[in-house]
C-alpha cells in the first residue's frame, strides 16, 4: 500500500541541473537518468520536438525552423520556460507509469548563485511538478556524493568542474569554510578549442567536435604519450571543407588560459583556509569531481600547483547528483544541508 502511495505522488528525487547534463536520482532506485540539458524546438509553433540525447544529436544539424538550445548558461537558468518544460519532461520520463507525479525534489545550485537565480531554479522545478523543492549547494552535494567525511572537524577540499561552473570549496563540520564559484567550466574549454583553431588554422568547427577533441587529446599537463588527431571543419578563407592534424601540445596551449583561471581559484581558496584545515588537506588531499575532472593530466597539474595530493572522486560525473540523491534517500538525517524554498 505504501509503495502504491509513493507511485502516485512520486518518489523523492535528487536532481543535478547542469549546464551540460541533467542527472536524476530517484529514492530507492538510484541514478536513473543522465541526459544532455538540450531542447530542440520548432520556432514556428514553439513545440518541443526533442529533449536530452535526441536533441543533442540535432545540434548544428537542424533546418532553419528548428533550434536546439541549452536553456541553462553558466550554471543558471537563461530560458525559464524552456527549463521548466525540460524538467517536466525529465520528471514525467522517470515517473512514466504514473498519472500524477508530485515528488519532493532536492536540486543542486552553484554556491555563488544569487537569490534571484536560486528563486528561478526553485520556481522552475515547482512548476515542472514538484510538490516541494529543496536546494543544496553543489560543493556540499559533490562532497557527500564523493563520500567525504564532511561532518568531522577536519578539512575536506572538493573541486567540482561542471559544464558551466567550477566550484572550489573547503568543508568542515558540515559547512563551507572557504569557497570560490567560477562561471567557467567544460563549455569554456570547448570554446577555447574553437577559438584556437579559428585563430591559428582558419578552421571553423562546431561544439560537438570541440568536445570530442577535448576528450581525446585535451590535457592540462604534459603526457607520457602525446597524441594527435585529424579534425574536419570549414576553411574560413575558402569556405570549403578542410581537414587538419592537431596535437595534444597545441590543445594544451588552447586550454591554458581557462585552466589557469580554475587553478588560480584553487590556490586562492587554500590561501584563505585556516591553517589547521590546510594541514588536513595536505594530508588527506583534494578531490576532483564533475566532467572536467576527467581531463587528462589535471590531477598532476593541480598537485604541482598546490603541493597537495589530488584524487578523482569514485564517480566524478555523478558525484553531485549522488549527493543530492543521498539527501533524498536519508532526508531526515541530511536535511540540515538543505534550504527549503516556498
Amino acid at each position: 500500500m505504501f509503495d502504491f502511495f509513493l507511485n502516485v505522488i512520486g518518489r523523492d528525487m535528487g536532481i543535478d541541473l547542469g549546464t551540460a547534463n541533467t542527472l536524476v536520482y530517484v529514492k530507492n532506485r538510484g541514478m536513473v537518468m543522465n541526459e544532455p540539458s538540450i531542447v530542440a524546438i520548432d520556432k514556428e509553433n514553439k513545440k518541443i520536438l526533442a529533449v536530452g540525447s535526441e536533441a543533442k544529436r540535432m545540434v548544428g544539424r537542424t533546418p532553419g525552423n528548428i533550434i536546439a538550445i541549452r536553456p541553462l548558461k553558466d550554471g543558471v537558468i537563461a530560458d525559464f520556460d524552456t527549463t521548466e518544460r525540460m524538467l517536466r519532461y525529465f520528471i514525467q520520463k522517470v515517473h512514466r507509469n504514473m498519472a500524477i507525479a508530485r515528488p519532493r525534489v532536492v536540486i543542486c545550485v552553484p554556491s555563488g548563485i544569487t537569490a534571484v537565480e536560486k528563486k528561478a531554479v526553485v520556481e522552475a522545478i515547482e512548476h515542472a511538478g514538484a510538490r516541494s523543492a529543496y536546494t543544496i549547494e553543489e560543493p556540499l552535494a559533490a562532497a557527500i556524493g564523493a563520500g567525504l567525511p564532511i561532518d568531522e572537524p577536519t578539512g575536506s577540499m572538493i573541486i567540482d568542474i561542471g559544464g558551466g561552473t567550477s566550484e572550489v570549496a573547503v568543508i568542515s563540520l558540515g559547512g563551507i569554510v572557504a569557497y570560490q564559484s567560477l562561471r567557467i567550466g567544460g563549455d569554456e574549454l570547448d570554446e577555447a578549442i574553437i577559438y584556437y583553431l579559428k585563430k591559428e588554422n582558419n578552421l571553423l568547427i562546431g561544439e560537438s567536435t570541440a568536445e570530442k577533441i577535448k576528450m581525446e587529446i585535451g590535457s592540462a599537463f604534459p603526457l607520457e604519450n602525446e597524441g594527435k588527431m585529424e579534425v574536419n571543419g570549414r576553411d574560413l578563407v575558402t569556405g570549403l571543407p578542410k581537414t587538419i592534424i592537431i596535437t595534444s601540445q597545441q590543445m594544451r596551449s588552447a586550454l591554458e588560459k581557462t585552466l589557469s583561471d580554475i587553478i588560480n581559484s584553487v590556490v586562492e581558496v587554500l590561501d584563505t583556509t585556516p591553517p589547521e584545515l590546510s594541514s588536513d588537506i595536505m594530508k588527506r588531499g583534494i578531490v576532483l569531481s564533475g566532467g572536467g575532472a576527467l581531463l587528462k593530466g589535471l590531477t598532476e597539474r593541480i598537485s604541482r600547483e598546490t603541493h597537495c595530493p589530488v584524487f578523482i572522486a569514485p564517480e566524478p560525473l555523478g558525484a553531485v547528483a549522488l549527493g543530492a540523491g543521498k539527501c533524498a534517500e536519508d532526508f531526515n538525517t541530511l536535511k540540515k544541508y538543505l534550504r527549503y524554498s516556498k
